[in-house]
Parts: structure tokens; sequence; C-alpha cells
């Protein structure tokens, strides 16, 4: 089949971080078949992250986005309107037929999605043979497929969707030093800084400290001293929040480093443009610094509890990973990388 004629569904739902890390399939599938029909499921909250690449003025990126609603829907799954939602969904899923699913996540609901797709009679849906360490999976997820792949047991989240999606197709693995991944498009990325850095009249950095495990966290001791060093060398330092606790945080934080800010909540929209005009991103292992990393942007991913081998930026000089589990960094390490970096032409 030529690849005018191939139709691909990419399978990646949530959650922040992972839709960042399964963004290179889009480009990778395009270098080998410039033509084929790209489409992605992906969880409402995300649809931001995936517009960039949709397929308009001259770019082929992703042609259509499916939008579903698991998380709102299993709030209410009583309601007629949550099931109303769910046949709109599977109605607008099946308006294509599929000749390749590749799903990444190794979970029941993505396969499921992968069974609710209107596919070919020998249609390949492929998706993880097994678990990956530290990462959620459900073996019988495996039961969906028709083409199980196996992935080292410690793999990068990037290398591990190239890794199903390789195997799909039957090309060579992807080398990440010779191939490195693409996640947004760079005139797009250029345009995005150019515009948000034209209207900012007081240089910052962006503090990340929040994540939904407490152990991955660094100690607010920690941002408190990295914040007063970084306010002397005349930042500002923003900490955003997502929720009434983070904000707390945030704000008990911002009282101890003179100028720093605890904006308004913003969507993950604005989150782009908030990255953009910063001249340095400091964050934990979650999906906001990855979010920078993607973009290219100056970035320390800091990690406390997790394995930096699991999502490390390693596609840019710009970004620094520091710790590893069970061995956060020091203020005075990350201080001394933060420095280099604000030193680095942008």
């Amino acid at each position: 089949m030529s690849s005018a004629h191939i139709r691909i569904l990419i399978v990646k739902l949530s959650s922040l971080g992972d839709v960042l890390h399964n963004l290179p399939l889009v480009w990778d599938l395009r270098e080998h078949l410039p033509e084929a029909q790209i489409d992605w499921v992906v969880e409402e909250a995300y649809l931001d992250l995936l517009e960039p690449l949709r397929s308009r003025n001259g770019l082929r990126g992703i042609d259509r986005i499916v939008l579903i609603a698991l998380r709102r829907w299993r709030k209410n799954i009583f309601s007629l309107k949550t099931w109303q939602e769910f046949f709109s969904f599977r109605k607008n899923l099946q308006v294509q037929t599929y000749d390749v699913v590749i799903e990444t996540q190794g979970l029941l609901k993505s396969a499921l999605v992968c069974a609710l797709a209107k596919k070919i009679p020998n249609a390949l849906v492929a998706g993880l043979a097994n678990a990956t360490e530290y990462s959620g999976y459900e073996p019988i997820a495996r039961r969906f497929y028709t083409q199980a792949v196996q992935v080292p047991r410690q793999c990068h989240a990037v290398d591990r969707s190239r890794w199903v999606m390789s195997s799909a197709f039957d090309w060579p693995l992807l080398n990440r030093q010779q191939q490195p991944p693409n996640f947004y498009p760079p005139a797009w990325v250029a345009g995005l800084i150019a515009t948000t850095q034209s209207n900012i009249s007081q240089q910052y950095v962006v503090f990340f400290h929040a994540t939904a495990r407490e152990a991955k966290r660094w100690s607010n001791k920690n941002w408190i001293t990295l914040g007063q060093s970084l306010s002397e060398h005349g930042l500002q330092v923003i900490l955003p929040w997502g929720n009434a606790a983070e904000k707390v945080t945030s704000e008990l934080i911002a009282k101890q480093i003179e100028g720093a800010l605890v904006p308004t909540a913003f969507s993950l929209k604005e989150a782009f443009a908030v990255i953009a005009g910063a001249q340095l991103t400091i964050g934990v292992d979650t999906g906001l610094t990855h979010l920078a990393a993607v973009l290219g942007r100056p970035t320390i991913e800091i990690y406390c509890d997790s394995p930096k081998w699991k999502t490390e930026g390693y596609w840019s000089e710009a970004i620094c990973n520091l710790g590893d589990i069970k061995n956060p960094p020091t203020v005075k390490t990350v201080l001394a990388v933060a420095e280099r970096l604000l030193k680095t032409p942008q």
C-alpha cells in the first residue's frame, strides 16, 4: 500500500508529559510516510498540546484530532449527558477507517479506544508487550493488540514510543543521537518566542515546584534559597500553581523572595507563552517542566524521587537534568547550572 493510502491512528490520551513525549511520532511518521493520514485521540484537556501540530498552511502534521473526555465522564458515569457525549465521540472516531493503530501507553482505557476505532479487517494494532520501570502498565491491554512490542525495562518515554512505532512498520529503531526527536515546528516555536518576548518588560525565571506526588518535590527551603539568589541577579521569580494547595505553597515561597510573583491561574495554552518568555525554567519532574524542555527553552529539570533516564531532556544543550531517584540536587548545584544557562546566548 502506498503512503498516500495509509491511515494511521495514534492513541495517547494523557497525561501532559506523556503526550509531549509522544509528539515525535508525528514527524517520524511524516518522514517515512509524507502523504499518510495521521489522526490522534487525546483527552480534551490536552488539545492545546496538539494544536500546533495540526495540518494547516502547508504544514503536514496531524490531520485530525479526536477528543475524548474519560476523566470527566468517570465523574458522572450515570449522567445521560455523559453517555450522549460518549456516543458522539465514538461516532466521530469511526468516521475514518484505519490501517494502523499505534498505542504507546499500555493501559486498558487506551486499548479500549483501539478496539472502538474502525479498522480494516487485517489492520495492525501495535502496543506495549511489557511495562517499563516506574510506569503504569496493565497487561490486559495486550489482548487488544495484533502486535505487542517488547521494550527495554529502562526506556526513555520518547524512545519507548519510537520503539513501538518502528516495530509496527518494521523500520530500524531510530537512534536518539543520530535522529534526535522533533516536537513542535521550529518556525512556530520561533514565532511564539519572538511574539512573547517582545511584550516583556521584566526578565523572569519560572519555578514549577508542584507535582502530583509529594516525594518528587524539591523542598520549599531549596526553592526559597535558589529564588533569593536569582532575585539578586535581577530576575523576577514566577511561581505558578494548579490547585488551592499549590497556590498556598507558591505564596509561602514568594513571601521570602524579593519581587516574586504568584500569578493568577492560567490555561495550558497560556503556559506556552509564560514558558516562551522566561529566561529560564526550573522545575521538578512534571508536565510543565517537560513542556519547557520540548520547546527547547533553557530548562533545568530537577529529579528527586523519579529516575532521570525515564523523562530527561536529552535533545538540547539548553536542557540540564539534575539529581536522580532518591538523590535530589543541592541548591549550589542548581544555582551554578542556572547561572551558566543564563549566560548562554538564546
